[in-house]
């Protein structure tokens, strides 16, 4: 695969009352299309300020980014971005929401039958088919998800931005969102790019985790790749030894910056892998205590 998406020796500064807070410093990575990557690290690493660079939100203070052959310099709908808050405007309905952002992106090239075709399109490809006339008070907070998800699918994104999308969601509602993502993904071979707390939807979903640094000036630490199969079951991944090595390395990794924040990958020691301290949290939430 080609690569799509070219994160270059990006640093980024914010001005504070005491001088320049550094935030990121040397961001290299390249994404390939069709591939779904997870940017996992400790609260203050950077992550959403790396996907808010790449969203055009912020503009990288060195370095940049290229998509596409085009430096990134402003939003734009070949970015979709989806965050953990779903953003929909509450007097629409579901449908409403989607169409507001279809047509900003295609009322010069779909008619209004081909606009409203696209629009169930995208709202059949979540489920909402059912509640496409609702509006965001009248449905679940997962359905808002999907609402926003099909949203952001509809804009025909060459990458789809994820800022912890399912993190607000009870548990069970978060096992069939990511089920979901992994079934669309696979039918439209779309590039992902999702933050995350939870190192077992990080393992679950990826191509690739990317972990970073503890802030300030954070940077890329580590990046896994991750070889299993696809089509992906929860529960044949569970005592999949591959799956579990995979998640040792994470919690690892983790579990150092957590213990020795202040130190480089190369002054540390190792810790552990089967340390149950780390590995029993995560095991009984999904998530390591104080990643971000």
């Amino acid at each position: 695969m080609s690569t799509l998406l070219d994160i270059s020796q990006v640093g980024m500064e914010f001005p504070t009352p005491s001088g320049p807070f550094t935030a990121l410093r040397d961001i290299n990575l390249k994404i390939r299309q069709g591939e779904f990557v997870s940017l996992i690290g400790h609260s203050g690493c950077g992550k959403s300020t790396v996907l808010n660079i790449v969203a055009g939100l912020h503009r990288a203070t060195s370095g940049g980014v290229i998509l596409n052959g085009r430096e990134v310099t402003e939003p734009g709908p070949e970015r979709a971005v989806v965050f953990q808050n779903h953003s929909l405007l509450p007097w629409l309905t579901a449908y409403e929401n989607v169409e507001l952002a279809v047509k900003q992106v295609f009322r010069k090239r779909m008619s209004r039958p081909e606009i409203r075709e696209w629009i169930d399109h995208n709202l059949e490809l979540v489920h909402m088919t059912h509640a496409a006339h609702k509006r965001p008070g009248e449905i679940s907070g997962g359905m808002k998800q999907r609402v926003g998800i099909a949203r952001a699918l509809a804009m025909q994104p060459k990458v789809l931005l994820m800022d912890e999308p399912f993190g607000a969601l009870d548990a069970l509602t978060r096992a069939h969102m990511q089920d979901s993502l992994m079934e669309i993904q696979a039918d439209l071979k779309n590039t992902v790019i999702m933050i995350t707390h939870d190192v077992d939807e990080a393992v679950l979903l990826s191509d690739r985790i990317v972990m970073m640094t503890n802030g300030p000036a954070a940077t890329i630490g580590e990046v896994l790749d991750i070889d299993l199969e696809r089509p992906r079951h929860r529960l044949e991944l569970a005592g999949d030894s591959h799956y579990n090595h995979y998640r040792a390395r994470v919690l690892k990794f983790l579990h150092e910056r957590h213990a020795k924040p202040g130190l480089d990958r190369s002054q540390r020691q190792p810790a552990p892998v089967a340390d149950e301290t780390v590995q029993g949290s995560a095991r009984d939430t999904g998530k390591v205590v104080d990643a971000a």
